[in-house]
């Protein structure tokens, strides 16, 4: 009876799932010294140089306080840096974190390649979109 409590669960499915694909995600980043989160905004600014932090918080579903302190310690970092532009801050992709561009992408590859073996490809493309397309529904609802 205690299984099904869990198993008929989106928040306890959802969780645990969060907790397993976040292991393996930074297992396969360890080796860039970066957190996945991490990882994926300086891939957001690598696609949009210039992206205001407002911006990278929408894009990456991040709170402005969460952003800030990613931006700062990417900064500290020297993976990027920022600019005033009036009231927006701008940020940008150092060499430093230009270089570091190939690496994060192979590890992406990397943990699509991990979870793909066992769900299969197709599976795991399709699992990834339909998880997507779900939480989109629930924050509009």
């Amino acid at each position: 009876m205690l299984d099904k409590y869990f198993t008929d669960c989106l928040y306890f499915t959802a969780n645990r799932l969060t907790r397993v694909i976040t292991r393996m995600a930074e297992e396969e980043f360890a080796r860039t010294g970066l957190s996945p989160a991490y990882a994926f905004l300086l891939m957001a600014v690598q696609e949009r140089n210039g992206l205001t932090q407002k911006e990278l918080g929408e894009v990456l579903h991040l709170t402005p306080s969460t952003v800030t302190r990613f931006v700062e310690k990417l900064e500290r970092k020297l993976l990027v840096t920022t600019r005033q532009d009036g009231r927006m801050s701008r940020v940008y992709l150092t060499d430093k974190g230009r270089a570091m561009q190939e690496q994060i992408e192979e590890c992406w590859s990397s943990l699509h390649e991990r979870y793909a073996k066992v769900l299969g490809r197709e599976e795991g493309d399709r699992l990834t979109r339909r998880l997507y397309e779900v939480s989109v529904e629930l924050e509009q609802a």
